[in-house]
């Protein structure tokens, strides 16, 4: 039986993220051509929201004063770069995200800076509760982006 340490865990964690990031990458390059709806903007916030259940299990639990910076760093600071390159258009009436190479370079970037925020932070508190802070970041991260996308969508409908 395989018993992974804490270097283990901390690899598989930077190669979870790594994968989610190109995953996205590579999701928001395939959809591009497709129409986006307003239930395609806020699917993923709820889906996400789901997470929240790892706060159940205690392993996972972190102080109010290590979640609330991390929230508001990802609506702060890292939706920012997404909001600014995410852009809806309208093509006959229907809703498309407009292709965009910075979003890429902005997902890129933002991995960057979450793997050394990462490798800093778990030298405080353990593995599972970096990872729930990261998550928690994330979430802080996705909302504001999906508003602005709704927001956008919206505005374009209206306007179109």
């Amino acid at each position: 039986m395989v018993h992974f340490n804490a270097i283990h865990m901390q690899a598989m964690s930077s190669i979870g993220m790594v994968a989610m990031a190109l995953l996205a990458i590579f999701v928001r390059k395939r959809s591009s051509g497709k129409p986006v709806s307003a239930a395609k903007i806020i699917m993923p916030a709820l889906g996400m929201s789901t997470g929240f259940l790892m706060f159940v299990i205690p392993l996972f639990r972190v102080s109010v004063m290590w979640a609330l910076p991390a929230f508001f760093a990802g609506l702060l600071l890292f939706s920012y770069p997404l909001i600014r390159s995410s852009k809806l258009e309208l093509h006959d009436g229907l809703v498309f995200v407009k292709r965009s190479q910075s979003f890429t370079y902005v997902l890129l970037g933002l991995l960057a800076v979450r793997v050394v925020l990462h490798r800093y932070i778990e030298q405080y508190i353990s593995i599972p509760q970096t990872g729930a802070l990261f998550f928690i970041l994330a979430f802080g991260m996705l909302v504001p982006w999906r508003v602005s996308m709704l927001l956008q969508y919206h505005k374009l409908l209206r306007a179109g």
